[in-house]
């Protein structure tokens, strides 16, 4: 039996050869051929007027927030459990992180704490789309019109998410996407700025290439302080091969998934959701054990290392860690939280390896079970 990794890319010979070409031949006049043709794919894609390459989502986030005046003393409401890049770019332009509880069906931020949440310094509400899970974006949406608040998508782990017609990244202010090497598109690490606000759209491209704007005529005078937070365009050459075979890349991770839901369905677990009028990508399959169930997590994932299977523990509520105020009173956030393990999932994982996953887990569920 060999190593099931929890997730990593799919790499054919396509992305080889564009990688290649850009190393032979991406240079000089040619060095953005490949991160222009992403960006225009990817908008397109996406449905969006606007999309800059990043080297990270977490730069992309940052940009964003710049653009959008987030500075010290501001608030930036997003849900507690996420991983730590979500809360970070707000930290570094010295606004605070407010972490409110989730829903127990999605995992994602519960409009109602949102809401509650709002103060006069409250300048955004960042909606994490947690392991491909959709937010409830039309709630979110309301609050941010109504309260003049811009809502943004942090869509890391959501490329191929769809929220009632829309892709996920395309319904807020702006959207950010991670193409890690672990996400259902890769770059190795990169990610992507998407927009249809022309106005923001020039401020993050200004912020990206140092503060220097496209319509400054002097050669090397940045208007701003700016930011470098660029894709290079090898990385790009293997987006561009990535993002052609897209649909295929989702379907994979769904086909996975499902074969996991169909075989744990008798199990009192909860995994990834897909509410009426919505496609999951389900880019990290997760399994929560029911309240009423004895479960121990850290037991679960000792036996998949002991079987040479990387399980992944759900994120930390983020209010638990040193850097963040404690938020006990997120009680959904916390019981969630210690509850849930992740499960592998990447193209080539075998239905055999899955099956060593499942058995796993139904082991471990069913020696605690009350029931």
């Amino acid at each position: 039996m060999g190593h099931i990794y929890y997730a990593k890319p799919s790499i054919t010979e396509l992305e080889v050869r564009y990688a290649a070409d850009a190393a032979a031949n991406g240079w000089g006049e040619s060095c953005y051929g490949y991160i222009s043709r992403l960006e225009e794919a990817f908008a397109r894609h996406l449905g969006v007027k606007h999309a800059i390459a990043t080297s990270s989502c977490t730069g992309a986030l940052h940009m964003g927030l710049a653009a959008l005046g987030v500075g010290p003393g501001d608030e930036v409401i997003l849900a507690d459990v996420n991983w730590v890049a979500s809360a970070a770019p707000a930290t570094y332009l010295g606004a605070r992180p407010v972490l409110v509880d989730i829903l127990e069906d999605s995992w994602c931020l519960d409009p109602r704490k949102v809401e509650a949440a709002v103060t006069d310094r409250t300048r955004a509400i960042i909606a994490v789309h947690l392991y491909g899970n959709l937010c409830d974006m039309d709630a979110l949406l309301d609050i941010g019109a109504r309260r003049g608040i811009p809502v943004i998508e942090d869509a890391a782990e959501a490329i191929g998410s769809i929220y009632r017609g829309r892709r996920a990244g395309s319904m807020g202010a702006f959207g950010a996407f991670s193409f890690h090497g672990t996400k259902t598109m890769t770059t190795g690490e990169g990610g992507m700025f998407v927009t249809d606000d022309d106005s923001l759209y020039e401020k993050v491209l200004t912020f990206s290439n140092h503060g220097r704007s496209r319509r400054q005529p002097r050669q090397f005078w940045p208007d701003v302080v700016g930011f470098k937070y660029k894709m290079s365009n090898l990385q790009a050459a293997v987006g561009c091969a990535q993002l052609e075979r897209i649909e295929e890349l989702i379907a994979t991770r769904r086909r996975v998934f499902a074969y996991y839901a169909h075989h744990l369905r008798r199990l009192p677990v909860r995994m990834n959701p897909e509410p009426a009028g919505t496609v999951n990508s389900f880019w990290m399959p997760s399994v929560v054990a029911d309240p009423d169930v004895s479960f121990e997590r850290d037991a679960l994932v000792e036996a998949f290392q002991a079987a040479d299977i990387d399980g992944r523990v759900f994120f930390w509520p983020l209010s638990m860690l040193p850097m963040f105020p404690n938020r006990p009173e997120n009680v959904v956030s916390r019981r969630i939280s210690a509850r849930a393990v992740n499960l592998p999932s990447y193209h080539d994982i075998t239905r055999e390896d899955q099956d060593r996953v499942i058995d796993l887990v139904r082991s471990h569920i069913r020696k605690g079970s009350t029931q």
